[in-house]
């Protein structure tokens, strides 16, 4: 379905919500902390259900210029989770006000903010031409220790998505339990090797301050020192808990985007071109505001520098259809068996009907297909 209306940016501001909510939770501390996750996970879970699904298409030509409030929104949120992730250190270990247990939960909580909404945004940001907007991208990562997750995304997965060279397309039958700790160690290994690469052809070593990664370095460490100064080595533990809880949360979008997808092997290591066929979609209302149209991934992977307003959905014949939205699909992730049950099936299916020539996946689940550099 085509509109010539891009949707209003209002209900993308949904994210401010998560920030009073933390707050709010932090001042009032105990089991006022479950807040947190609860409004990420189980609430817009119980929105997508109420409010359901959103066919429309955006006009994809919509001038920048007519984009300002959607821009706004993702372009300001790093001052304010700076604000939240040092303001709360600073509120833990400066005053009583907080015991062990619930400092735990609220960074608990901090890195559900943070992955959930600041990675989501810096993913959006990191793929703009604007310096700005990919510095904030850079802070934003940096806030979270994952700052590679800029050169994977963009030189990696972007190109090899579907294929055995990408860490972050999770294979058939693959548990959530082996994806994580794979994609953790593989990706840092593929951003590294594709940034070297670039150096290598500007006839450079890849230990100069033009690899990307001595940026990733310094702002890392400059967080981390914040962090030290400001609540000791308290303060680093409880933002390097936040950073991993948003990577965990990072990953199970990542887990969920491809699972079991692969791009047909056309033979001496080339892979067919990238399609909305490769990625899940779903067009659960309520979470695409959280997400800000994260969910129509089908359409970002085909028109990667489209900005998230007006990225497009397909239906069933084009692309498959998750069940739900991504805050109860990462909830299903976390028991393998369920996810199976339900996502399995629906990869057969997939199988049947884009690739009923292929009788033989097994080589698509493994590096067994050598790719070109």
């Amino acid at each position: 379905m085509a509109d010539t209306k891009t949707a209003h940016p209002a209900p993308f501001f949904l994210s401010l919500g998560l920030l009073a909510v933390v707050l709010f939770a932090m001042m009032q501390g105990g089991w006022w902390l479950a807040l947190i996750p609860f409004s990420s996970w189980i609430l817009f879970s119980i929105l997508d259900s109420l409010i359901g699904t959103n066919p429309v298409n955006p006009d994809p030509e919509t001038p920048d210029a007519d984009l300002f409030w959607h821009k706004l929104v993702v372009i300001g949120w790093f001052p304010l989770q700076f604000l939240v992730i040092f303001g709360a250190i600073f509120y833990v270990t400066q005053t009583d006000a907080m015991d062990k247990s619930e400092a735990f939960w609220l960074f608990f909580g901090i890195g559900v903010l943070t992955g959930t909404i600041g990675i989501v945004y810096a993913h959006e940001l990191m793929h703009q031409k604007n310096r700005l907007e990919r510095w904030m991208a850079d802070l934003l990562l940096a806030s979270v220790l994952y700052s590679h997750f800029r050169s994977e995304h963009l030189l990696v997965h972007h190109r090899y998505v579907g294929t055995p060279r990408d860490a972050v397309t999770a294979r058939y039958n693959e548990s959530f339990y082996r994806f994580f700790p794979r994609v953790l160690s593989e990706s840092l290994t593929s951003s590294w090797t594709a940034e070297a690469d670039l150096q290598a052809r500007k006839n450079k070593s890849p230990f100069n301050l033009q690899n990307p990664f001595a940026k990733y370095l310094a702002l890392q460490t400059g967080m981390l020192i914040l962090a030290f100064v400001i609540g000791g080595w308290v303060g680093v533990a409880l933002f390097c808990w936040q950073a991993f809880v948003a990577i965990w949360q990072l990953e199970l979008v990542n887990y969920l985007e491809h699972y079991g997808l692969t791009r047909k092997h056309l033979g001496n290591g080339k892979y067919e071109h990238v399609q909305p066929r490769h990625s899940w979609n779903s067009d659960q209302r309520a979470s695409n505001w959280l997400l800000i149209n994260l969910q129509r991934h089908s359409d970002h992977h085909y028109k990667p520098d489209r900005r998230y307003p007006l990225l497009q959905t397909y239906g069933s014949s084009d692309a498959p259809q998750l069940p739900y939205g991504y805050p109860l699909m990462t909830m299903l992730a976390m028991v393998p068996p369920v996810f199976r049950k339900i996502m399995n099936p629906r990869v057969r299916k997939w199988h049947a009907m884009y690739y009923p020539e292929i009788t033989d996946w097994g080589p698509y689940k493994t590096a067994s297909n050598p790719m070109p550099r």
